[in-house]
């Protein structure tokens, strides 16, 4: 028996992460997840027959960005507007830090750029942790379509990365 508090509510910050990724707009993520939320909770009569919650919410949320993303004309802000994670080890000196944040800049605006599908799928794989199976039936395509926009995009940034570092 599927538990909104238990079973969908946990889901909002991978929610989160997922719309925000497509939209690249913290306030339009939020809208995202809580228009999830209530698609959800709307159809909580259907639950019982659905297979995995997990799947089917990452799948509303999905559309919904892309959704969004469509009707805002791809206006939006870069991921930049995250907080920095910084190395507070002990052997990290103050330039190792900043090249550190530098190279994680560049690293998320190499992801901003990529197309949505390979940033929806690396998004869903090195974050989120989704198998490729879980990926592809969020994302409703094959799984070999996933691990092609996983390499793609992984490859995209690594050549990018090069050439910005450089």
């Amino acid at each position: 028996m599927i538990n909104f508090h238990h079973d969908i509510l946990p889901l909002k910050d991978r929610l989160f992460r997922l719309a925000l990724r497509i939209t690249l707009n913290p306030a339009e993520a939020e809208d995202v997840v809580q228009e999830t939320m209530m698609k959800v909770w709307s159809r909580r009569n259907n639950w019982d027959a659905i297979d995995n919650i997990e799947t089917f919410c990452l799948t509303i949320c999905r559309n919904l960005a892309l959704d969004k993303t469509r009707h805002m004309g791809n206006h939006t802000l870069s991921l930049d507007l995250e907080t920095e994670p910084t190395d507070q080890s002990h052997h990290s000196n103050p330039e190792e830090q900043t090249m550190q944040r530098d190279r994680i800049r560049l690293v998320r605006r190499l992801i901003d750029q990529l197309p949505e599908k390979q940033r929806s799928c690396m998004q869903l794989r090195d974050i989120e942790g989704k198998s490729y199976k879980e990926i592809a039936d969020i994302m409703g395509i094959s799984e070999e379509q996933v691990k092609v926009n996983i390499f793609r995009a992984r490859q995209t940034i690594r050549e990018q990365f090069k050439k910005a570092d450089s």
